[in-house]
């Protein structure tokens, strides 16, 4: 299924940074932020492509996978923003240690070093995943993670579980909705709110990196009770409101954008 990148949100004037801006969710989301008049800063591991190069302010190289590389990243970007957008993540083929440290700690390490930059009324939007829906099975989990002091703690402790690839991304979205629920009043005084958008299976550059970490069958079935994979400029709409001003009371949430794959298949009695 597809749907074409189009905008009823003003957002001229506004100031916007946004990871994992190269490819999939991350570059539909830029798009639509700049046909809605924001200014983007991106930031990515990778070139932007070619229909997003020389469109956005500043696009920064960094690794988030390195603490180091990440601090470096916010010192070279000058300035205030109206949004956070934190859109990189890394599938579970990744090290599972790599998948806890891209997808939660470098989440919260740059949202925790940008934060007092974000303008009265502003907005931090994350992208989880459907993959994080069972976060009240493993809430005591999830906490032990986010009590770490660091980045470099978190990754050590991350290097102490016994997980493999699929159950640290499913864990790793899991503490990511957690992480946001749990601090939505953190910058409340200001107005900046956190949210989450979770998208279900889409169609990506990494969406064959989840058939093959989770299981291609149970991937493909996903796919075909809702009639098809998502497309990334499906998910961005989401992302975009919750970064605008248009929704000033919504705060510690969680939009799925699934095509209502989560919705059926949890509302169904056991077998």
């Amino acid at each position: 299924m597809t749907t074409a990148i189009t905008t009823i949100i003003d957002m001229t004037g506004q100031r916007v940074l946004v990871t994992g801006a190269a490819s999939g969710i991350g570059a539909a989301t830029v798009e639509l932020l700049l046909a809605s008049g924001a200014e983007v800063v991106s930031l990515d591991r990778s070139e932007l492509p070619s229909t997003l190069a020389g469109r956005v302010a500043v696009h920064v190289i960094c690794d988030l996978t390195d603490v180091t590389a990440i601090d470096a990243a916010v010192a070279s970007i000058d300035g205030e923003f109206d949004a956070l957008c934190n859109i990189a993540g890394v599938p579970g083929t990744a090290p599972p240690a790599t998948v806890i440290a891209v997808n939660v700690l470098a989440l919260r390490h740059l949202t925790e070093s940008i934060a007092d930059r974000i303008r009265d009324g502003g907005s931090i939007v994350n992208v989880a995943s459907i993959a994080g829906a069972g976060w009240p099975m493993t809430l005591a989990e999830s906490h032990r993670l986010l009590a770490t002091a660091s980045f470099d703690d978190g990754r050590a402790w991350a290097e102490d579980q016994p997980m493999d690839g699929a159950r640290a991304y499913n864990f790793s979205k899991e503490a990511v909705l957690v992480w946001s629920m749990s601090n939505a009043l953190r910058w409340w005084d200001r107005g900046v709110r956190v949210n989450c958008v979770s998208p279900g299976p889409v169609e990506t550059p990494i969406l064959q990196d989840f058939r093959d970490s989770m299981g291609a069958d149970r991937i493909q079935a996903g796919i075909d009770l809702v009639g098809g994979a998502g497309q990334p400029d499906g998910i961005a709409p989401a992302i975009v409101f919750l970064a605008s001003r248009m929704a000033p009371w919504v705060n510690g949430t969680n939009i799925v954008a699934d095509g209502g794959l989560l919705g059926v298949s949890m509302s169904q009695l056991p077998a």
